[in-house]
């Protein structure tokens, strides 16, 4: 099981440097988005990328429906533990990490799963708390 970041859906809506590499991951069955990650990636593509919400909805739902992309919800466990990583590893100017990213780590870590992501801060922080990472090239086409 894999959990992709909001950097992994957008890639894929706007055609981005890892979207073959999500496509990829999405067609073994093994991808999993945590909703809030999926609010950020809706977003940050429409106020980033100029994404249109019809935009998204072509290219996530379907995978939502065909369960390609599996969006899972966080419950109380999770968000304390996402609460209690952003408290620790947080750094406004040195490691940026969003709640919805404590998020994103905190399911990684109750389910043994890894994470997609592009982002340093995410793949450091997964690293340090012992989360499997699928590194993904970000816009340069630089790996965590």
């Amino acid at each position: 099981m894999t959990f992709l970041d909001a950097y992994g859906l957008i890639a894929l809506v706007v055609d981005g440097p890892a979207a073959d590499e999500v496509q990829a991951l999405l067609r073994s069955g093994d991808g999993r988005v945590v909703t809030v990650n999926l609010a950020e990636a809706v977003d940050v593509a429409t106020r980033v990328h100029g994404a249109s919400g019809k935009d998204l909805r072509s290219v996530i739902e379907p995978l939502l429906l065909s369960r390609s992309l599996v969006s899972v919800v966080s419950d109380e466990q999770q968000a304390w533990v996402a609460g209690e990583l952003r408290a620790q590893h947080y750094d406004r100017r040195a490691q940026a990490l969003s709640l919805a990213d404590c998020f994103l780590i905190a399911h990684a870590l109750a389910d043994g799963a890894a994470i997609a992501t592009a982002d340093p801060a995410v793949a450091h922080v997964a690293r340090v708390e012992n989360v499997d990472l699928v590194p993904l090239p970000d816009s340069a086409g630089r790996r965590p």
